[in-house]
């Protein structure tokens, strides 16, 4: 009597235990397919959840924000001292919506997982939101989604795949954005989080994709991803006072500026580039031109000077508002509205 009362006992606490953890998460027993590279259907059901999205303090990761308890959004991972901060998170799957190639070696070796589905910062096509959807409903988490810096791109991507996907309800994807501080200016970001509907659950399933570790970028594209990476290295260094900056020792005034002009040259020999408007090729020569002279005015100041020439704030200031003007006609512009 006392061994069946005591059976009794353990399994009413183990049943109050169970709802004291929430919904639990079924397990599919199908496998993944030859090479690895389509989606395995790792979950039955993700029931959707209320929990409030959160910024994360990280002391590697730009702008991590906790959008779901399988998904985070943020920024670029830089460094083995990133990817270990991921893998001590316990983040299983890297997603990069950045068009930059992403390092998957690093990750390797830190046993994450890279999957490269990248979009612009005109809005998210439909298709790549499936995509999206059926990679945190499906691959192995949490799943740590990343642009450049994880203020745009990554948590429209991150929302609106939650919602796709039926992880967090409708009304959280705009707040989420935010919470990370995404540009409004970005009008194709905030349609896409503005207009996430959940998808039945049947059409992701029969959803074939090939997740990949790196996507071809159209040449275009990936000049701009380069010039974007070495317009915010010289950022960097102008912050530091024209010196290499403490985290970035590795960089130079003189290098960082020859590298943005020589991307401007290359650019504008491009045949891509000579049937472009004018305002869009006058925008990257006037910027070519503007580097060209700010290497030549770091040139005439020692960086031993306690106090840089104002003239290089100003050089960087142009190129930085030719960007934006560029950046605001032709890159931003909703997908709906784009005549390129």
């Amino acid at each position: 009597m006392k061994s069946k009362t005591l059976f009794l006992a353990v399994v009413g606490l183990a049943m109050v235990l169970m709802s004291c953890h929430g919904p639990v998460v079924e397990e599919s027993t199908t496998t993944g397919t030859d090479d690895g590279t389509h989606a395995v259907p790792m979950i039955a059901s993700i029931p959707a959840t209320n929990m409030t999205p959160e910024k994360l303090v990280s002391e590697h990761l730009p702008n991590p924000v906790r959008i779901h308890e399988r998904v985070i959004s943020g920024g670029l991972p830089e460094g083995e001292a990133a990817f270990q901060e991921l893998a001590d998170m316990g983040v299983k799957t890297i997603i990069s919506v950045d068009g930059m190639t992403p390092d998957v070696e690093t990750a390797q070796r830190h046993g994450l997982r890279y999957v490269h589905l990248p979009h612009g910062y005109d809005g998210i096509p439909q298709q790549r939101i499936k995509e999206l959807a059926k990679a945190v409903r499906e691959l192995e988490g949490p799943i740590y989604i990343h642009c450049h810096h994880g203020k745009h791109r990554s948590p429209a991507a991150a929302s609106v795949a939650c919602v796709s996907a039926g992880l967090i309800p409708s009304d959280q994807a705009l707040p989420i954005l935010e919470l990370a501080g995404t540009n409004p200016n970005y009008l194709g970001l905030y349609k896409a989080a503005r207009e996430a509907h959940e998808f039945d659950a049947a059409l992701l399933d029969e959803l074939n994709v090939e997740f990949k570790e790196v996507q071809e970028i159209p040449p275009m594209a990936a000049a701009m991803v380069q010039l974007s990476h070495a317009h915010d290295h010289l950022k960097m260094v102008a912050d530091a006072g024209w010196k290499a900056p403490p985290d970035h020792p590795d960089l130079t005034a003189a290098h960082e500026a020859l590298l943005n002009q020589e991307l401007y040259t290359e650019m504008l020999r491009t045949e891509e580039v000579s049937a472009k408007p004018d305002d869009f090729r006058s925008w990257l020569a006037d910027s070519e031109t503007a580097t060209k002279e700010l290497q030549a005015e770091l040139g005439k100041w020692s960086s031993d000077d306690s106090i840089p020439p104002e003239r290089l704030s100003e050089l960087l200031t142009r190129v930085s508002a030719n960007c934006k003007a560029c950046h605001v006609k032709y890159r931003d512009v909703p997908l709906s509205e784009s005549t390129e």
